[in-house]
């Protein structure tokens, strides 16, 4: 188990030092406007600040650093989990065209883990009560869609809607749940990232539901 653990820190390391290293060679203030953050320089340096989950987040450059504005602390996956998004933006504009997991890079191969992380524990919270679903999301800035029996739409980042479908079922059906991506994502994230973003996105709102 410990050795587990120092792997996955190390591996943590070992991302956050690449993306810094892209960024280091990168233009900041394009990548700003690629990915619909604000930039700004300073006498110190340059400043984007990255709107992820509905919550504004400063990163600092030349050491790309990342840090709540509201003060709060946020774990190491999630700040490379932004400079990501900083690093690989292209600026698409959404194509309208919604794909699931199994659509992107690896994605049939790591379905079971995504599922496993993502759609199952959705449906068991929220398949018998898509309201509470609805209430849930709203503190990540969710938009409601037309699609199944009760769907939304939560920005991740500006430019990487993800939306969540929930079929209700009924004495026959099981609820059903789905997690669908514009085809552009690839764009802003890699495969890994989308994964994170979303087990992300779910306990969030696992943990609002119990506060509704």
């Amino acid at each position: 188990m410990a050795a587990e653990k120092n792997r996955s820190i190390y591996n943590l390391d070992v991302a956050y030092a690449q993306v810094r290293e892209r960024l280091a060679a990168a233009d900041i203030k394009e990548q700003c406007r690629r990915s619909g953050s604000e930039y700004r320089r300073h006498d110190s340096g340059e400043t984007a600040t990255v709107y992820y989950l509905n919550q504004p987040y400063l990163v600092t450059f030349p050491e790309a650093g990342v840090s709540a504005v509201d003060g709060t602390t946020l774990p190491l996956r999630e700040q490379i989990l932004i400079l990501h998004y900083l690093a690989l933006a292209k600026g698409t504009t959404t194509t309208g065209k919604l794909i699931p997991f199994r659509d992107l890079p690896g994605g049939v191969v790591y379905h079971p883990t995504f599922s496993k992380r993502t759609t199952e524990p959705l449906t068991r919270y929220f398949g018998g009560e898509p309201e509470l679903l609805l209430k849930s999301s709203q503190r990540l800035g969710a938009q409601p869609s037309d699609m199944g029996d009760t769907a939304i739409i939560i920005n991740a980042f500006p430019r990487v809607p993800v939306t969540i479908v929930l079929w209700q079922g009924d004495e026959e059906l099981s609820p059903q749940l789905n997690l669908l991506f514009d085809a552009n994502i690839l764009d802003y994230l890699e495969t890994e990232d989308v994964t994170v973003v979303c087990e992300i996105i779910t306990w969030r709102l696992v943990s609002y539901s119990r506060k509704v």
